[in-house]
């Protein structure tokens, strides 16, 4: 083997290795969710099967003859890494904590066999002892270099223009005929050619395996997204990414309000403000752009503008959802942190936050500073209203509620019976203001819409706030603070 053969396949099974590692995180986002305990854990089972490939690469390297071993490790891992698709979702479909065990067992297995490649050349290119260090420090770069590529390539192209399923078959596909030349080519061409002939028929039978459903209508940049119609209303469509229920719209009725943390929302705008009147609003996240529709329709002459991170749901809204955008629902795709600095002071009447990466509020937008600049934004008078997720002991969502407190004079909120007396979680609303704002009929339209949502404040509010800490940017443990749904976990 020569030194620019073995420098390829290092370069290439480290790119692999991290191409891997960023689309399982994406492939397992709509069965565990999307969080940071949960990006952790594809990362450290990866970095596990990466050091011990090497370590155990090592040793093979020295008890087997390296050039006849580098074929079977790249085939292998190239069978593994297409199986994922299909793989992961039957087990997601069956269980989403037994897909997390397969999706890290698919991540496992391709990572150690590909990082064993790198000892495995290291020790057919180690001729000279003089060039010791010249030539594992050459190949430990170029693998290095490998890996930055995997992950730019992957980050910036794959995953915006190519299914997950087909980036891992494909993958897979092309590791299994590299695998398969390798092999072939320290043997004789009878044996190559029939171990060829056996790697595409495998690749079939793999791509293939792409035929088991992945749940989506489409893959966007962030989400496995799809549409589903409601049974019950024909012009009912739920947006479903990543496997939860964000957003519902009635084609045929923009007034229709089927989530009951949208009513909250839309019964607070329609008893803090005077009965159509015109609102400037801005919304940190787009969903299916429902309460800006609400707005649009009730109140002719609002204008809205949203960031949203996601051209996938823009576009899906546009085309699925028949929402219209235009001068009066502006949408921009951008992070809402980053949005949110654009607006001019005091221009916005309301701000509305529903912005989620999974279940929970992104966590540069729960805290003190990024409060700060959403008071800037607001009219004297103007409603901050947020909707947000918690279950079990609630301890994020105290400590978000803690937050607006410390940034705003006058805070309330919304959420399911018996939740502010640790009977459940689910969706809360919170609204905020430098000027007061009459919670008790808040709470009493609410109560008409039929949600049977109750709205607490003042000193109640502040007994179930507890003794939870102010979110910062210096300090905002969003994910561990918060709870998954029992079923999400």
């Amino acid at each position: 083997m020569g030194p620019r053969t073995g420098a390829v396949l290092v370069f290439g099974s480290s790119a692999a290795v991290l191409v891997v590692e960023l689309v399982a995180l994406r492939l397992l986002a709509p069965y565990v969710g999307l969080t940071l305990e949960m990006n952790t854990m594809v990362i450290g089972i990866a970095l596990t099967a990466i050091a011990l490939g090497a370590w155990a690469g090592g040793r093979a390297a020295d008890v087997m003859a390296p050039r006849r071993t580098l074929g079977p490790l790249l085939a292998l891992s190239g069978v593994a890494v297409a199986l994922t698709p299909s793989v992961v979702r039957l087990a997601g479909a069956a269980d989403g904590a037994m897909a997390l065990f397969v999706g890290g067992c698919c991540l496992f297995v391709p990572a150690a066999l590909l990082t064993a490649v790198t000892p495995m050349v290291t020790k057919l290119l180690l001729v000279d002892l003089e060039v010791t260090g010249t030539v594992v420090g050459r190949l430990s770069g170029i693998g290095t270099a490998g890996g930055i590529a995997g992950t730019v390539l992957t980050g910036f192209v794959l995953v915006s223009v190519v299914p997950v399923s087909v980036i891992l078959i494909g993958l897979g596909v092309v590791l299994l005929l590299a695998g398969v030349l390798v092999d072939a080519s320290t043997r004789d061409w009878r044996r190559g050619r029939r171990a060829l002939l056996a790697g595409v028929a495998v690749g079939g039978s793999v791509a293939g395996g792409a035929a088991v459903p992945s749940g989506c209508d489409v893959e966007t940049r962030y989400h496995c997204a799809a549409v589903e119609a409601d049974p019950e209303r024909e012009g009912g469509r739920t947006l479903v990414l990543d496997g939860l229920r964000h957003s519902y719209v009635d084609l045929d009725d923009p007034e229709h309000l089927e989530f009951a943390y949208v009513q909250a929302i839309a019964s607070l705008v329609d008893t803090a403000y005077p009965a159509g009147e015109a609102l400037d609003a801005y919304h940190l996240g787009a969903g299916g752009l429902s309460v800006p529709t609400y707005l649009d329709t009730v109140r002719p002459g609002s204008t809205s503008v949203v960031s949203e991170i996601d051209p996938g749901v823009i576009e899906i809204d546009r085309e699925r959802l028949g929402v219209a955008t235009g001068e009066r629902l502006q949408v921009r795709v951008e992070d809402a942190r980053l949005g949110l600095r654009r607006l001019a002071d005091d221009s916005r009447d309301l701000v509305v936050g529903d912005a989620f990466g999974g279940v929970s509020v992104p966590w540069h937008l729960t805290t003190r500073e990024a409060l700060a600049d959403v008071g800037r934004v607001l009219r004297p008078g103007g409603l901050y209203t947020v909707n947000m997720i918690d279950h079990g002991e609630l301890a994020f969502v105290r400590a978000a509620v803690r937050t607006l407190r410390a940034e705003f004079e006058h805070v309330a909120v919304a959420g399911r019976p018996g939740a502010f007396e640790g009977q459940g979680g689910g969706n809360f609303v919170a609204t905020a203001s430098d000027a007061p704002f009459d919670a008790e009929a808040w709470a009493e339209r609410v109560t008409e819409r039929g949600s049977g949502w109750r709205v607490v404040e003042g000193a109640v509010l502040s007994e179930w706030i507890g003794d939870a800490r102010v979110l910062t940017d210096d300090f905002a443990p969003v994910d561990q603070l918060l709870t998954p749904h029992p079923q999400r976990r």
